[in-house]
């Protein structure tokens, strides 16, 4: 039996509108079982692709990857900077102040964590870039007592650009400096969209100094790496290289634990939706069964007429192949259309409903992200193929065995 008439059988087994509607039925069936366990297997991995990718680019490109601290405040930090930027492995150096301080304004109080920065340093690293707009940056840039401040923290305090505040610094106990405070301008809010905008607070290096007491000084550097994922070494690399009093931390004891937490459900979704493939291949085998039962006296007929059993096991091989082709490549447009949709979605059902289903103060982003890959794309079809053409094989064998006179017989 020629190539081209096993395929030629198998194509009407499969779509055949004639005389064939209990094949053609439990095809559509598998088909569209396979259709949805892609669909879906594609859109959920790019959105755990996409917390991913928002955790490494926006999170991480905002906070320190890696930080080196001094007990003491630096007095020589540009030499420092300039010795820790000759590592190969670090894009750049920044200085920074870091003050537990309260924001007080029209009678609203919050606490938070006020980092001291030299724009000049942040421009150059493209950090605050990645959350501020251009007019933002100038207009902090313009103020020496400006502040740059996360939008929760904003609507806690109920504050918008323009106002201004009271930043106080408790002084410690048994210090001879007393409670500090300054008047500041909100220069632009940081809306990120992500955990940042709940903690985030920004003030000039000068301001932060004189709070802080430190004038001149600064307590450490925040770092960008080549491979932040090779913090904890290049950590420990800079502080072997410099002078006693200096110790690192990276993201990873910060933001560790939610970043693993992201690996580890995009491995346990992804595993629970490749079983939902499983159970449409299982579907495959028991649809092909029950279309070699329905087609014996075709296959005794054909038997009869010397096709071979080889033949009658290809047939059946291809129809199984036929169903994974076509299960497979509708799932992917349509998992491929959902990935691209899916955020809009989700943001077009909050607004017509008034509600949120992600806040910044529980996950890491306010929104749904979606990050479609090509080669989860790929390994799905290959996968979904190769367990398709392995559900097949058995019922082709049963149709390759079948005798064709007792299948005759019962006619």
């Amino acid at each position: 039996m020629a190539p081209g008439q096993i395929l030629a059988l198998a194509s009407r087994y499969t779509f055949s509108r004639r005389g064939a509607y209990l094949s053609s039925f439990l095809s559509l069936l598998s088909i569209l079982g396979i259709v949805l366990a892609i669909t879906l297997l594609i859109i959920v991995l790019s959105v755990m692709n996409g917390f991913d990718r928002e955790m490494r680019e926006h999170i991480l490109g905002v906070v320190p990857q890696l930080t080196i601290k001094s007990y003491v405040p630096v007095q020589d930090w540009e030499q420092q900077i300039a010795q820790l930027e000759q590592h190969p492995d670090v894009l750049g150096a920044a200085p920074f102040l870091q003050l537990q301080a309260m924001l007080v304004h029209a009678g609203n109080v919050d606490t938070t964590l006020v980092n001291g920065i030299s724009l000049v340093d942040e421009e150059r690293l493209g950090t605050l870039q990645r959350v501020l707009t251009e007019e933002e940056l100038r207009r902090f840039g313009a103020q020496p007592q400006g502040l740059l401040l996360g939008v929760e923290i904003a609507r806690r305090l109920a504050l918008q650009r323009g106002d201004r505040l009271t930043l106080i610094v408790p002084g410690a106990a048994g210090s001879a400096a007393g409670t500090r405070y300054q008047h500041l301008q909100v220069s632009g809010l940081i809306n990120s969209g992500t955990e940042l905008d709940q903690v985030a607070a920004f003030v000039h290096l000068p301001v932060a100094a004189e709070l802080a007491g430190t004038i001149g000084a600064v307590h450490g550097f925040r770092l960008v790496l080549v491979d932040l994922f090779a913090a904890g070494r290049v950590g420990w690399e800079l502080v072997s290289s410099l002078p006693a009093g200096f110790y690192a931390s990276d993201w990873t004891m910060t933001h560790g634990n939610l970043y693993a937490a992201i690996q580890l459900s995009r491995d346990l979704v992804g595993i629970l939706l490749l079983s939902i493939i499983a159970i449409a291949a299982f579907n495959v085998v028991s649809s092909l069964v029950l279309v070699v039962v329905d087609k014996q006296s075709d296959i005794a007929i054909l038997r009869v007429q010397g096709v071979t059993p080889n033949a009658i096991n290809a047939i059946f091989l291809i129809q199984g192949l036929l169903i994974a082709v076509i299960g497979s490549g509708l799932g992917s447009v349509l998992g491929i259309v959902g990935s691209y949709w899916v955020g809009d979605l989700v943001a077009l059902i909050e607004t017509a409903f008034e509600v949120q289903f992600l806040t910044t103060d529980i996950y890491p982003v306010s929104y749904l992200p979606s990050d479609l890959r090509l080669r989860d794309v790929l390994a799905i079809n290959l996968v979904t193929v190769i367990m398709c053409f392995l559900a097949a094989i058995y019922p082709a064998r049963r149709a390759a065995k079948l005798p064709p006179a007792e299948a005759l017989r019962h006619e």
